[in-house]
C-alpha cells in the first residue's frame, strides 16, 4: 500500500466498499478544504478589503495612542501630534492607492 499524499495509505485491494466510500468521503473532504484555501488566495478584492481594514485598524489604533498620549503628557509639541497624523494618514492614502 502507498501514500499518495504521504499521509494515510490508499485502501488495499482487498478493501471493502465501506473502506472505500469511507476514503471517498475523506478525499471529498480534503479536495474542498484545498479548494477553498485556493479560492480564498485567488480572490483579489476580498484580500484587498483584508489588507484596507488592517490599514484602517492600525490608523485609528494610532489616533488612540495619540489621544491617550495628549492627555497623559499635555506638554507634548503639537507639530509631533501633527506630523504623526499626517504620516498615519499618507499611509492610509498610499495603500488605498494601491
Amino acid at each position: 500500500m502507498a501514500a499518495a499524499d504521504g499521509g494515510r495509505p490508499e485502501p488495499g485491494s482487498e478493501a471493502g466498499i465501506d473502506e472505500l466510500q469511507a476514503d471517498i468521503e475523506r478525499t471529498r473532504h480534503e479536495l474542498g478544504e484545498t479548494v477553498g484555501a485556493l479560492a480564498d488566495k485567488v480572490n483579489v478584492p476580498a484580500r484587498a478589503r483584508e489588507r484596507v481594514a488592517e490599514t484602517r485598524g492600525a490608523a485609528v489604533d494610532q489616533a488612540h495612542r495619540v489621544q491617550h498620549t495628549l492627555r497623559t503628557r499635555p506638554r507634548v509639541d503639537a507639530a509631533v501630534v501633527i506630523a504623526v497624523l499626517v504620516a498615519v494618514g499618507a499611509v492610509v492614502w498610499v495603500r488605498r492607492r494601491r
